[in-house]
This record gives C-alpha cells, sequence and structure tokens, in this order.
C-alpha cells in the first residue's frame, strides 16, 4: 500500500510544484510597481505615447497569465547592424536577439507556444495600410506582465532589442488573455501524469488483486 501511495503521491507533488511556479501567484500589479516599471522604460529612452499605452496596459492588469501575438515580417536586406557580422541574414540577426529572449523567458514560466511561417499573403484586410505581406506568426505565453516588464525594462534587453528591429520590415504585437486555451501545459502535464501513472499502478499492482 505504501509503494501504491508513493507511485501516486510523486507525480501529485511533482505537478503542483509545477503548477506553482508556473502559475503567477503575486496578483495584479499594484499602483507602486506600474511607476516603478515606468520609470525605467523611461530611463530606456521610451517616448510619452508608448508610455501612456504601456500604462493604460500595466494599470488594468488582471494577475492572469497572457498571450502575445506577433505578426512579423522580415527584412530581406537588413544592411550592416552593429554587433553582427557582416551579412548575416535578418534570421541571423533576429537569432542574436532571441539568445536574450529565451533564457529570460524560460526563468519566468514564458515561452513561445506557436510558431508558422505564412503560406500566402492577407486574404482579407481591412482598415489596415500595408499589411497585405507578412513572412510569419508567433505567440508567446507570459506568466503575467510583471514578468513581461521584468524582461523589456532589463538594460540587457536594450541593449540586444536593435537586432529585433533590424530584422523586421514591420511587426504588429500585442497581447491577449486566452479565454480557451488546450495547450496549457499544466493540462496537458495532468493528462500525462494521469496516464502514465494509471497504466504503472495497473502494471506492478492490478496482478496483485
Amino acid at each position: 500500500m505504501r509503494s501504491r501511495k508513493i507511485l501516486w503521491g510523486l507525480p501529485l507533488l511533482g505537478y503542483l510544484l509545477f503548477s506553482f511556479w508556473y502559475t503567477n501567484t503575486g496578483g495584479p500589479l499594484s499602483a507602486a510597481e506600474v511607476e516603478h516599471y515606468l520609470g525605467k522604460m523611461q530611463a530606456l529612452g521610451r517616448n510619452d505615447e508608448s508610455l501612456d499605452r504601456l500604462r493604460i496596459f500595466l494599470q488594468s492588469d488582471t494577475g492572469n497569465q497572457f498571450l502575445m501575438i506577433n505578426n512579423l515580417d522580415m527584412n530581406e536586406t537588413p544592411g550592416e547592424v552593429a554587433g553582427a557580422q557582416p551579412g548575416e541574414s535578418s534570421d541571423q540577426i533576429m537569432d542574436r536577439y532571441m539568445e536574450h529572449m529565451y533564457p529570460a523567458l524560460f526563468a519566468r514560466a514564458s515561452h513561445p507556444i506557436f510558431f508558422g511561417n505564412a503560406v500566402h499573403t492577407s486574404l482579407d484586410v481591412v482598415g489596415i495600410q500595408n499589411a497585405e505581406v507578412w513572412d510569419r506568426a508567433a505567440m508567446v505565453r507570459y506568466r503575467s506582465r510583471r514578468d513581461l516588464m521584468d524582461i523589456t525594462s532589463n538594460p540587457a534587453f536594450a541593449g540586444k532589442h536593435h537586432f529585433k528591429l533590424a530584422a523586421l520590415t514591420k511587426t504588429v504585437a500585442y497581447p491577449i488573455e486566452s479565454q480557451l486555451y488546450l495547450s496549457d501545459p499544466r493540462f496537458l502535464l495532468a493528462l500525462i501524469l494521469l496516464c502514465i501513472t494509471a497504466l504503472s499502478d495497473i502494471a506492478l499492482f492490478g496482478r496483485r488483486r
């Protein structure tokens, strides 16, 4: 009986620890935190218009996870870029930007969840100029708006951001809070652990009964 409790208890403990780390437990941003992050972004050179948009985004924080939707049009001729080798492609230059982003994301339970290349130009464009051509789309999950600001307000991020600008001709990025998100790792991990543990239980203890 004790072995069976261990069989079920260890996966449950692992799942609870993962869920605690993966879920924002800090609640929404406080007013003091909003001002703190806005001050850091202003010191990095953000203009007043972008700071006003950012203020609204931060003040409306719900404390929930969110997804950042990115439409990307890659720059076919990025030219000379400071810190990059001559002749590097836009993908290589973008990789230099992501070298900083990936560790910062993963350390905060944030990560890409979708990436794909466009197979055609826009089939429907309404009220938007220069929106017919896109090369790829990506979605990135953020644990919280606090985690996003910890990344983007880091001076190390500012030192890499010019790689992203050079690699792109244009981009649109906006956040959403998901109402249906079946690929949430917490949901998938629960299913996987339940299946593995149940099968192990049957294999180890089913014959004894």
